[in-house]
């Protein structure tokens, strides 16, 4: 299924990568460094992007992905929300976060942000035993039928 424009990932010229990357590259080198200026280097560049990202994800960003993939995660919505996406759609997307693409975890970050469900990445990644090997669809349904627990 081919998705709308507004469900696939932004793209990001590669003017404001290379902005992005030297900035995680100086925050990585702040934290490396335990200088002083580096909690205030990510709140800026927290601010700046929308992200929630700490020290750990610039000291060791390196160990699970590279520079770019890192700024183009970045330069992206934190939290692409799409208020009319259908199930269908939201299908798709979760087809496509199980298929590994490149774009994956893009799709993850735009699923978890258009389904109730908390943990939307264990229901994919680490199912419990009635979802394991199910479809999209039946992660989809077990995704939207979530309701949290009043205290």
């Amino acid at each position: 299924m081919d998705l709308r424009p507004e469900l696939l990932p932004p793209p990001v010229s590669r003017e404001r990568l290379d902005e992005v990357c030297r900035e995680i590259e100086r925050i990585a080198d702040l934290v490396a460094a335990r200088a002083e200026g580096a909690d205030a280097a990510i709140t800026a560049f927290n601010a700046t992007t929308g992200h929630g990202y700490e020290a750990p994800d610039f000291a060791e960003y390196d160990g699970s992905r590279n520079l770019e993939d890192f700024a183009r995660e970045a330069a992206r919505p934190a939290r692409p929300r799409v208020p009319d996406v259908t199930r269908d759609e939201l299908a798709e997307v979760v087809r496509r976060v199980l298929a590994a693409s490149p774009e994956s975890d893009y799709y993850l970050r735009l699923l978890e942000a258009n389904v109730p469900h908390p943990r939307v990445g264990a229901l994919l990644f680490d199912p419990r035993a009635g979802l394991r090997d199910a479809s999209a669809e039946q992660i989809l349904h077990e995704a939207l039928e979530y309701r949290p627990i009043a205290l």
